[in-house]
């Protein structure tokens, strides 16, 4: 079982696979690589390569048995499982709580961002709709530094969290739009 299995994270649509662009080597065409790392996994140096736009599909019959075991494996992290990495370290408290909750059942993360905390506050905050554990984003505009904010709806429920640069995230509740 995976580390996100244990925690309680299903696979799902929001996670994906590893991504590897797709390349051939230039000699010797008609065979998929997949390219990382300045080399195709299979250990094909850059140089020898044809890089295409179109990412590396395993499931070819042409694609590289040595690059489709290697790309086979855990997929990447889905953006609720980044946030809720993020959330996991934020500020004690129900907000907080209830996000764990609604990201672990597939809420939506529809937005995420990182920017000027002044502005991030002014422009996506909306501060008027905020109803629980809003106390702290004052001191994060005063101390103006960089900024990250999510807002994630779940059914009813609205949640903006805030990922100060150099401090502990908090999660606020809002009333949805």
């Amino acid at each position: 079982m995976s580390a996100p299995e244990l925690q309680g994270w299903r696979d799902g649509p929001g996670r994906r696979p590893p991504f590897y662009a797709h390349c051939e080597e230039t000699y010797a065409p008609g065979v998929g690589h997949a390219l990382a790392a300045g080399r195709s996994l299979c250990g094909i140096p850059r140089d020898r390569l044809t890089v295409y736009r179109g990412p590396f599909d395993p499931t070819r019959d042409t694609a590289c048995p040595s690059c489709r075991a290697q790309t086979v494996g855990d997929p990447e992290p889905s953006l609720q499982e980044r946030l809720e990495h993020r959330v996991r370290g934020a500020v004690p408290g129900r907000p907080r709580e209830e996000l764990l909750a609604a990201l672990r059942q597939g809420a939506e993360v529809g937005l995420w961002v990182s920017g000027p905390a002044k502005d991030l506050v002014r422009h996506y905050a909306h501060r008027e709709r905020i109803v629980e554990g809003g106390e702290p984003i004052e001191a994060v505009v005063r101390a103006d530094r960089r900024l990250g904010l999510a807002r994630v709806v779940h059914g009813h429920r609205e949640f903006v969290v805030f990922i100060p640069q150099d401090g502990r995230p908090f999660v606020t509740r809002a009333e949805p739009a």
